[in-house]
């Protein structure tokens, strides 16, 4: 059987044509908070994990699930309904938009050093899941993303 050729993209390629995929109608101005809440939600939940295989590798486990090993990092503890794998668990759901409200809610309420700083949904326009499904989702199955 013949090798089907893949065309690679630049990365900056490819992130521009999912933004594109993701704003939809949502107004340029209003994009940005979309875009950088969940980007600090995928970029905190990323910080979490990391830190949460530290403490395994070293034999820490007992500890994986106490907030203050997390804090004396600078590492945001979070509970299990705020992580990037849970959130791309739901993503097919129709509250997507709530789900992805509520963990940056929670996040900025537990953290007072992010008061006023993490925009949530609530006020912007509404992300459709499958948009969120598509562009979100699709690199967790395929991580190869060429440089």
């Amino acid at each position: 059987m013949a090798k089907k050729e893949v065309k690679e993209k630049a990365i900056e390629v490819t992130l521009w044509e999912a933004a594109n995929k993701l704003r939809g109608s949502v107004e340029p101005a209003e994009y940005k908070h979309v875009v950088l809440g969940l980007v600090f939600l995928k970029f905190a939940s990323d910080k979490f994990e990391e830190h949460r295989a530290k403490l395994i590798a070293e034999k820490k486990e007992k500890y994986v699930e106490m907030p203050d090993f997390y804090n004396m990092s600078n590492v945001f503890f979070l509970e299990e309904i705020l992580r990037w794998s849970y959130i791309v668990k739901k993503a097919r759901q129709n509250d997507i938009a709530l789900i992805i409200d509520t963990a940056l809610h929670t996040i900025e309420k537990d953290n007072k050093a992010l008061k006023g700083a993490v925009t949530t949904l609530r006020h912007k326009k509404k992300i459709t899941t499958s948009l969120f499904y598509f562009n979100f989702t699709s690199n967790e199955k395929d991580k190869k993303i060429k440089r």
